[in-house]
């Protein structure tokens, strides 16, 4: 009812402002902006804006050590800050280590991390991100970077079931992407968290029925997405992928940085080159932002 209400309202406004040149959202408006105004050519690039410099975290935070990757700008305040962690058995070094700077580059903090055991199941590493972001947000060296009100997780396989873990534990995150997730602890059914999810056409390990699976159990209150991409195995994001980036970035930047520029990206989806399937709940509206 409430989304219902949205999309009427936003109807309403359509129809009174018509006639009127849209003026992009500035910084004055959205003190979280950051970066010049998106295109599709600067959102599938794979580098950002932003100078990047990354250092290492060793084991004992609570997870298995990692690296912080985050712009060197200071002029700017603060910045989102996102965890992700790797697939089960997987390194972050062996198969993350890509997305640090790209991400960092478009003005995320990232953390990314090994996990305690790499047989860690989904539930282990759902803690182990909340507690890469609690260092990352109270004992890092780059902590003043980070605004602590905006966080996300991400993950890949049995690590793209640990960020919808995390998600439910810590439903004050902004936002969650499971990449080809595994969530063997149950379907996210409690997920209160925008959560976007991603299956490959061609995944045998988990497949697209069953990442939809996992996107139809969270709650249809929550904003949440699906995307198919054509011909990919499991093995999609664990190599630089512009098609993973030009998706995930905006929608990072819609919930964490409240940032409405993005929005034309994913409502309705811009561009289809590499998608098979997509489905959203959109109008995307940040929990605490307005609509």
């Amino acid at each position: 009812m409430l989304r219902r209400a949205a999309t009427v309202l936003a109807a309403v406004l359509g129809v009174v402002t018509s006639g009127v040149a849209a003026v992009p959202a500035s910084a004055a408006d959205n003190p979280y902006q950051r970066g010049p105004n998106p295109t599709s050519a600067s959102v599938a690039a794979s580098r950002g804006t932003f100078t990047t410099a990354e250092l290492t975290v060793p084991r004992g935070q609570g997870f298995g050590g990692g690296k912080i990757y985050y712009p060197t700008d200071t002029s700017q305040g603060t910045f989102a800050a996102v965890a992700i962690v790797p697939g089960y058995t997987a390194t972050w070094a062996a198969e993350g280590a890509w997305m640090g700077p790209w991400l960092a580059s478009f003005g995320f903090v990232v953390i990314g991390i090994d996990s305690n055991g790499r047989n860690d199941f989904d539930t282990a590493r759902g803690t182990q991100l909340l507690a890469a972001l609690d260092y990352l947000t109270q004992r890092s060296s780059v902590r003043g970077r980070v605004d602590a009100k905006r966080l996300a997780v991400m993950g890949h396989s049995m690590g793209g079931g640990g960020a919808l873990v995390a998600a439910q534990q810590r439903p004050s995150l902004k936002a969650a992407v499971g990449l080809a997730p595994f969530k063997p602890s149950g379907p996210p059914s409690a997920d209160r968290v925008p959560t976007m999810v991603i299956a490959g056409q061609r995944d045998g390990t988990f497949t697209p029925s069953y990442v939809d699976g996992l996107y139809r159990a969270i709650p249809a209150a929550t904003e949440k997405a699906y995307l198919e991409f054509a011909g990919a195995g499991h093995a999609f994001p664990t190599r630089p992928n512009p098609l993973q980036m030009r998706l995930v970035i905006p929608w990072l930047k819609s919930f964490t940085d409240h940032d409405t520029r993005y929005h034309q990206f994913l409502c309705p989806l811009k561009d289809r080159t590499g998608v098979t399937a997509y489905r959203s709940t959109c109008p995307l509206v940040a929990p605490g932002a307005h609509a």
